[in-house]
């Protein structure tokens, strides 16, 4: 039985944890040996969102299981808010020292610095981003890959680089085989109508 749980928080970017619950939520339906995927929150109240999707948390910091996979979005909330945050750091720390996998989207691995997991190793976030996260010290900015894997921790670029990295991850817990098959279910095969012009 694998856990993934998700944390939410006021201005977290929605597509950061929305790609990766569909991919580890697809992983589970298939699998179907009782793995679970959770929103958590600090409180149960409802979250609004960077882009004002309000979403409901499943669990809260004091009501969740033990967790295989710990996921942190980004946004706005994980690099202007969160990290001033005690409790919120507090949990995360906690909860990604007993985890098997630690993951980030984007900036949530500003977040991951500021609690502490992310100090003195190797990350990934967005591009906007990497020389202010740079400059918060003890950590190497990994500016040329979608996602970085340093031991059990992984992070990844924005938004759908985080899918990329949560269809990596099931299929190092549970097999290429099985990501494949997550992937064909999810009809993921990325085909942009524009090519996006990516500043250097």
């Amino acid at each position: 039985m694998t856990t993934y749980g998700l944390l939410v928080f006021e201005d977290a970017e929605e597509l950061d944890f929305a790609g990766p619950w569909e991919v580890f939520a697809v992983s589970a339906m298939l699998r179907d040996a009782g793995d679970a995927t959770m929103l958590i929150a600090e409180a149960a109240e409802p979250v609004r969102c960077a882009k004002g999707m309000r979403v409901v948390p499943d669990r809260t910091f004091g009501d969740h299981p033990d967790l295989d996979v710990l996921l942190v979005p980004g946004g706005r909330g994980a690099r202007v808010t969160q990290p001033h945050n005690a409790s919120v750091t507090g949990w995360i720390a906690e909860t990604a020292g007993r985890a098997a996998w630690v993951t980030s989207v984007c900036t949530g691995s500003v977040l991951l610095h500021a609690a502490g997991p992310a100090r003195g190793r190797r990350v990934a976030t967005h591009r906007s981003h990497e020389d202010e996260l740079e400059r918060r010290g003890d950590v190497t900015v990994v500016r040329d890959a979608r996602w970085v894997v340093d031991g059990n921790l992984v992070t990844s670029q924005g938004v759908s680089a985080g899918i990329d990295m949560a269809l990596w991850l099931v299929g190092r817990i549970h097999g290429r085989d099985h990501a494949r098959a997550v992937r064909g279910y999810m009809q993921y095969e990325p085909a942009p109508p524009y090519m996006a012009d990516i500043p250097e």
